[in-house]
């Protein structure tokens, strides 16, 4: 199958199948770090289960009224809902209404389809009454959930989902998929693999976008800074920083992207790095540290971004953050 996606030929396989079976089930959820692919893969199975000409079952066409009504999301019977910004709340208005709109036939499909996306913003109102609909879910319905983890979910919800788990792609995969799907030239698609850590969906962004690549410099000349900072200065540094809550999670993933760099190659990984136009910064700090340092590091910034999720004072866990981070000069 053919759904014109980077990578995750497995689970276009595995859907596809469930399609052209009609054994689709009522709810699944997409999981992986944001970039991955989720809400393109969810794109596709939607356009998928109702195409008007499939060219085979489980095949969308891509080219009828409703594949280009889904692709721009504009179709009446897919609706998506989601926290307003990334980082913020999904709120139990949003599912309440949407429970709502579920209660009604299709309009022109067979299935309507709920696409809800970063459900790990739901606060527990929203999840609890989020479970009632995947408990007793309308015949007509399939929901899609995406979130970066199963487990940051209620177990009963994971557990009522078909759960895919997303992974990075490698930087082959990744880099061929961006020439030869999107066109990009050859140089940039290697270079954007590597940034990307293999999440063709963020390689993509930061192609369209290059205001993006300097947003990326941006956050890591700020850690290579905070680095050299004093205790001090650092929590002088740490309130400025948790103002920006949109972005505040993303600058962590990119920091702990930086962080795992250090950690491979201090383990001696063959393994390329992400982070490839800071290689000589890593490897200063790679000189001074061992491999507990390098997964205490790790380790810091991955429960720091777990202590946001959970809406746990992010001001306070930052400082925590930047207290078990090392302190040394490695700009010059």
């Amino acid at each position: 199958m053919d759904w014109g996606l980077i990578g995750h030929e497995w689970a276009v396989k595995l859907l596809a199948e469930h399609v052209a079976l009609s054994r689709e089930r009522h709810a699944y959820l997409f999981t992986g770090p944001t970039g991955i692919g989720r809400r393109t893969l969810a794109i596709r199975f939607a356009q998928s289960i109702n195409c008007q000409n499939p060219p085979v079952p489980g095949q969308p066409c891509r080219i009828c009224s409703t594949c280009k009504r889904i692709e721009q999301m504009q179709h009446p019977d897919l609706i998506m809902v989601q926290a307003e910004h990334e980082g913020e709340t999904l709120k139990i208005d949003q599912v309440r209404e949407l429970q709502h709109t579920l209660s009604l036939a299709p309009y022109e499909t067979r299935y309507r389809i709920a696409l809800m996306l970063r459900f790990d913003e739901a606060n527990s109102s929203a999840a609890n009454a989020m479970l009632k609909t995947l408990e007793e879910p309308p015949e007509h319905v399939i929901v899609i959930l995406t979130a970066n983890s199963a487990e940051n979910l209620l177990p009963t919800i994971a557990s009522r989902c078909e759960v895919l788990r997303l992974r990075s792609l490698s930087m082959k995969e990744t880099a061929y998929g961006l020439h030869t799907l999107r066109g990009v030239p050859d140089e940039d698609a290697e270079r954007l693999a590597h940034i990307s850590d293999g999440r063709p969906g963020y390689a993509i962004r930061l192609f369209e976008q290059p205001t993006l690549l300097g947003q990326r410099q941006r956050w890591l000349d700020e850690l290579v800074q905070l680095i050299a900072y004093s205790r001090r200065e650092r929590f002088a540094s740490a309130k400025e920083i948790v103002d920006d809550k949109e972005g505040l999670r993303n600058k962590l993933q990119l920091w702990l992207t930086f962080w795992r760099d250090v950690l491979v190659c201090v383990s001696g990984e063959r393994k390329s790095i992400t982070n490839l136009d800071y290689s000589e910064k890593i490897q200063k700090l790679v000189a001074v540290t061992d491999l507990d340092q390098a997964k205490l590091y790790v380790n810091s910034v991955v429960r720091t971004i777990e202590y946001i999720d959970h809406n746990i004072n992010s001001r306070l866990a930052l400082e925590v953050l930047l207290i078990d981070l090392p302190k040394m000069d490695i700009a010059s």
